[in-house]
């Protein structure tokens, strides 16, 4: 049986219609079995709590602006992200490989001097290309050499981190083209929605629909749902994790870009954290742990709950050492609601 033949089949069953049974379920099992209402809910719920709290400043244009800013470079991380959890993998690497790629990225555009399209371009490509060989090397110690994941990102995280320090000498690059900054950084498209966000919504969008509606989409739910049977049905999984896992590492690297115009630095000592937020947005927004579940719309509605909740404890006056309280609790709660939707798949 050739590998161009056969494709994996995916159990859809938590996006199914009603089946004879289910009805005999509580309607608020079945809701929580079959979408992402309830983190949509919690979404909603903050937004409309803050707004009623500090109407004109949580609602402005400016606000919203602010938000969604605050959320593109996590978005992109998440991204990829979704694609690793959903093959019941995990990678710790993508801060150290997004500052890594920032610091190569600025260096490349630092030596080639000017401040024009061109020189933007190779720093876009520099940076891309460095997060892409860093998931390559996840991808083939993870799916050939048959290391857990969590060990070898944890191992990247740090060779990656601390290859950007060796680099730099632990100092941050402050030498970043205008034209990047002024345009991608901080310009707007029609002059309301900045640049940043409509490249991660691109992202996001393009993302989402790779996995839901193709083969290398299917092939990655298969991947998490049931490894085994995926190898019998003539499907390369370690060339298919290889994909993976490089395909995280090349976001993480187009992150490091974006980071370098928003801030016009490498801020090598600011993504200390930006692992466990990106994994802790996935989950949040439906991904299974365990593999197989998972969506791009949930993964955008759980980067968007932390950055709400950020915006509305500054606004309101809460010191924003709650949101991590906040964040812990939601995390819990969502960890609780697969759980639940597994249950609930076995049962039918």
């Amino acid at each position: 049986m050739s590998s161009t033949s056969v494709e994996p089949t995916i159990d859809d069953s938590a996006d199914a219609p009603e089946v004879e049974g289910q009805e005999r379920q509580p309607l608020w099992r079945r809701v929580v079995a079959n979408t992402n209402t309830p983190i949509g809910l919690i979404l909603l719920g903050l937004i409309v709590v803050f707004s009623v709290m500090r109407v004109d400043q949580f609602t402005s244009a400016s606000n919203a602006r602010n938000i969604a800013t605050d959320a593109a470079v996590l978005l992109v991380l998440a991204t990829g992200m979704t694609y690793v959890i959903i093959t019941a993998g995990i990678d710790l690497s993508i801060g150290g490989v997004l500052v890594f790629s920032g610091v190569v990225g600025a260096r490349a555009m630092n030596g080639a001097g000017g401040n024009n399209w061109g020189v933007v371009l190779l720093g876009l490509v520099v940076c891309v290309a460095a997060g892409l060989a860093w998931g390559m090397l996840n991808g083939f110690l993870v799916a050939r050499a048959r290391i857990p994941a969590l060990i070898v990102t944890l191992g990247t995280l740090g060779m990656s981190l601390g290859a950007a320090l060796v680099i730099t000498g632990g100092v941050d690059e402050r030498s970043v083209p205008y034209k990047l900054v002024d345009t991608i950084g901080t310009g707007r498209l029609g002059g309301e929605v900045p640049w940043l966000v409509v490249i991660a919504f691109a992202v996001a969008l393009v993302g989402g629909i790779v996995l839901a509606k193709t083969r290398f989409g299917r092939y990655t739910y298969a991947i998490g749902s049931n490894e085994e049977a995926v190898r019998r049905a003539g499907v390369s999984v370690s060339r298919h994790l290889l994909k993976v896992y490089a395909l995280a590492g090349a976001l993480a690297g187009l992150a490091g870009f974006l980071s370098l115009a928003r801030f016009a630095t490498t801020t090598v000592g600011g993504h200390d954290t930006d692992n466990l937020s990106v994994i802790s947005a996935v989950v949040i927004g439906g991904t299974s742990l365990f593999g197989g579940i998972g969506t791009l719309i949930g993964t955008v509605i759980g980067v968007f709950i932390p950055a709400v909740l950020q915006n509305g404890f500054v606004i309101v006056g809460v010191q924003p050492f709650w949101q991590q309280v906040a964040v812990g609790a939601v995390l819990i709660a969502a960890v609780y609601l697969d759980q639940l939707r597994r249950r609930a798949r076995v049962s039918r």
